[in-house]
């Protein structure tokens, strides 16, 4: 499982994308992201977890984002991304 912190913007998206998608090369199964911990954030946040799709997908992986903040889903729905953040 990934947590994702409790802050994730700018600042922070570039080290924890390089992290998390490294992860994600190491996946054999579903992986799970627990995003309920996040409160500040920006689009980064989307990014990262968008990136982390992608690279799953390439492998056969499917992730399950759990917990996503309603402030993340209404961000997302306006950039028309929540449909694959829910898979």
């Amino acid at each position: 499982m990934l947590t994702l912190p409790a802050c994730v913007t700018h600042a922070e998206a570039p080290a924890l994308t390089q992290d998390w998608l490294a992860r994600v090369r190491t996946s054999q199964a579903t992986l799970r992201v627990d995003a309920s911990a996040l409160e500040r954030f920006d689009t980064s946040a989307l990014a990262l977890l968008l990136a982390c799709q992608r690279e799953a997908r390439a492998r056969g992986v499917s992730v399950q984002v759990q917990g996503l903040p309603e402030r993340a889903l209404a961000l997302a729905r306006v950039y028309g991304v929540a449909e694959l953040l829910a898979h």
